[in-house]
């Protein structure tokens, strides 16, 4: 009887152990990997056993979160034996709009996104399983542009995902990535960062850029421009030489706008 209430609250309870299968993934494929249910030192009622995927986003007021935005029902209600140990392969679709984590191998600083295995005993209170990395590469056409933009100059400083949406742009999660980059020395006068966001899907891929300008000082000695952003929004089309539309892009930003730039 004593081992039965221990397992009720989680001491010589079941247990389960994650590790995926795939080293990398990518945005719109499917993720696989398996869980190792582990019997206690008694029989235990599960009452369900998952996969959930997580990403820790800014929300408003300067805090972080670790949002789900998608999950993968795996084994319904059942008994597992004591000491029994049974293996449960997964294989959870990642959404279109899955933020990359990295890029050639190379892990995008300011990222954590995660699968994260989820068992609910019955009758018992279940312990946090933290969620395992996942290495999220770029799709060709988002190399596309990250690689555009590394041949103009530009390095790479840090990537956020942030909660809200992007104004007049098709997005299906409800929160974004922002790739942030510093500018080229041609633009560094100019701009001081350079953000890219990819909103996929099946059919297309738009890219979302933001560009802040730095504050300028007028011949007065006012200021003009003060940090002003500009968004512009590309859909990737095959046969478009990415480098060049970029660079015009920024370089038509780059112009004088006003009596105090």
């Amino acid at each position: 009887m004593f081992q039965k209430v221990l397992a009720t609250f989680g001491s010589g309870g079941a247990r389960i152990d994650a590790r995926l299968l795939d080293r990398t993934a990518a945005p719109g494929r499917p993720l696989h990997g398996e869980v190792l249910l582990l019997g206690g030192e008694v029989d235990q009622e599960i009452k369900g056993l998952g996969v959930t995927l997580l990403a820790r986003v800014q929300v408003p007021g300067g805090r972080t979160e670790d949002l789900p935005f998608g999950s993968q029902h795996l084994v319904g209600s059942e008994v597992i034996r004591a000491g029994q140990q049974i293996r449960v392969p997964f294989e959870v679709p990642l959404p279109w709009e899955t933020p990359v984590t990295s890029v050639y191998a190379k892990p995008l600083t300011g990222m954590a996104v995660g699968v994260r295995a989820e068992l609910d005993l019955a009758a018992a209170v279940s312990d946090p399983f933290d969620a395992d990395a996942v290495a999220i590469e770029p799709l060709p056409a988002q190399k596309r542009i990250l690689d555009a933009l590394s041949r103009l100059g530009f390095t790479f400083r840090e990537a956020v995902l942030e909660q809200g949406r992007v104004d007049g742009a098709r997005q299906q999660l409800p929160f974004f990535q922002e790739i942030r980059f510093t500018p080229s020395p041609r633009f560094a006068s100019i701009f001081s960062q350079v953000a890219v966001t990819f909103l996929t899907s099946a059919e297309r891929t738009d890219v979302v850029l933001e560009v802040t300008k730095r504050v300028r000082v007028s011949k007065t000695g006012g200021f003009g421009g003060r940090g002003q952003d500009f968004l512009g929004m590309f859909t990737m089309k095959p046969d478009v030489n990415w480098e060049k539309q970029l660079e015009d892009w920024l370089d038509l930003l780059a112009r004088p706008r006003g009596i105090f730039d």
